[in-house]
């Protein structure tokens, strides 16, 4: 009977066809592979080798277990063990580092050491922001305020003053003087800014850098520079028949007109000259000064104006020591942090110029000019002018203790 063994035969070969198992096993992951391959394009290495510290974000991985868990049964402890022992040893390392650590901190001292506390710079903190109130006033222009004056400041070294008297024959120092004892009378009279008569002298000087001049036409230029003056600073400005009254009908329109083209073609139509009038009520606000303290600022600075030997000073400097004397005079203290700041000046800067213009204020080189004494003589002006000067050795130990 052979059908019975054939079939005995086949029912015992059925089960050695588990050998070709793992070929197909084999076969499998090839193809899981190749899946594998198409869901991690992304990575030119192989997407696995940055996936395995962190697992398998994609199944790919699982698919790969599922399919030879011979290999993961055989790898996964050995894995699993040097993950332990990895622990282990971190664990032990971290708490002998532990141990060490608390005896050898040293940043807990350095916070209790004063020494770098001393290396902090104290003057930040003291600086004002004196432009902050005025951030929300269209007109004042506070957030451009520091710029405006660092662009001035630039714009002193394009007009700094030679000596020019040195070129003119016909023109002294004391007829300068006289002349702008004038020009403060014509900037009363006319109720005028005081940047005006600042900017007026100002041009009255560089026009005589470029051109020599007779003594005859110097009231000429001097009326004509507070004519330019005027259309620049003033919102409603003088007339030119005004002009020609004020100079008691000396000279003509046509002469008036002319030499205003004189003026501005010589300085280039370029007469944004710095002050020290602006300078001076810019570091005023500074330092917090009062009105009264303000105007015994300004009388020194107008004094100025008639000496020859202060025209060639800078604008800033001259306002800033203008400012320092009055405040000792005032008895308000010195030149704060904030100021030093705004105005680039430190006090020792100031020391020379500040007893030049007490020297100034006592001794008064020119008596018969009193145009700006009588001026600052007013209640108006708080009467600065007849403010007792300081003395000399007591001034020379008050700015040494600036």
């Amino acid at each position: 009977m052979p059908l019975p063994r054939n079939a005995k035969m086949l029912s015992t070969k059925q089960p050695r066809a588990g050998k070709a198992g793992p070929a197909a096993e084999n076969a499998k992951p090839e193809k899981e592979e190749n899946c594998q391959a198409k869901r991690s394009p992304s990575s030119p290495q192989g997407g696995p080798k940055k996936r395995s510290a962190f697992g398998d974000i994609t199944n790919a991985h699982k698919n790969q277990v599922m399919a030879g868990k011979k290999e993961a049964v055989k790898v996964a402890p050995h894995k699993a063990q040097r993950a332990l022992g990895v622990a282990k040893n971190n664990e032990i390392n971290l708490k002998k580092s532990m141990k060490k650590t608390p005896p050898t901190e040293a940043p807990a001292e350095a916070k209790e050491d004063p020494v770098p506390e001393a290396l902090v710079p104290a003057q930040v903190p003291e600086v004002e922001d004196i432009d902050k109130e005025q951030l929300g006033d269209p007109y004042a222009n506070a957030e451009y305020a520091k710029e405006i004056f660092e662009y001035m400041r630039g714009r002193e070294e394009k007009f700094v003053l030679p000596n020019y008297m040195e070129k003119q024959t016909d023109i002294s120092r004391d007829m300068r003087a006289i002349l702008v004892d004038w020009m403060v009378e014509v900037q009363e009279n006319f109720e005028l800014n005081h940047e005006t008569l600042y900017l007026a002298v100002k041009l009255v000087d560089h026009y005589l850098v470029e051109v020599v001049s007779m003594r005859d036409k110097l009231q000429l230029i001097g009326s004509t520079a507070i004519l330019i003056a005027s259309k620049f600073e003033e919102r409603c400005p003088p007339c030119v028949d005004d002009f020609l009254y004020i100079c008691d009908d000396a000279y003509k329109r046509e002469e008036l007109i002319a030499m205003e083209m004189s003026i501005l073609s010589t300085l280039k139509f370029d007469i944004n000259i710095p002050i020290p009038y602006r300078f001076l009520r810019r570091f005023a606000k500074c330092a917090r000064a009062t009105m009264e303290t303000l105007t015994l600022a300004r009388f020194l600075c107008e004094m100025t104006l008639q000496e020859y030997d202060y025209a060639r000073e800078s604008p800033s400097k001259l306002a800033a020591s203008c400012l320092l004397l009055a405040l000792i005079m005032k008895n308000l203290g010195g030149w704060t942090p904030t100021l030093e700041y705004y105005s680039g000046y430190r006090s020792q800067d100031l020391h020379p110029l500040v007893k030049r213009l007490n020297f100034l204020l006592t001794y008064q080189p020119h008596d018969k000019l009193k145009a700006v004494r009588t001026k600052y003589s007013h209640r108006v002006f708080f009467e600065v002018a007849k403010v007792t000067p300081m003395d000399m050795l007591k001034l020379e130990e008050t700015l040494k203790s600036c």
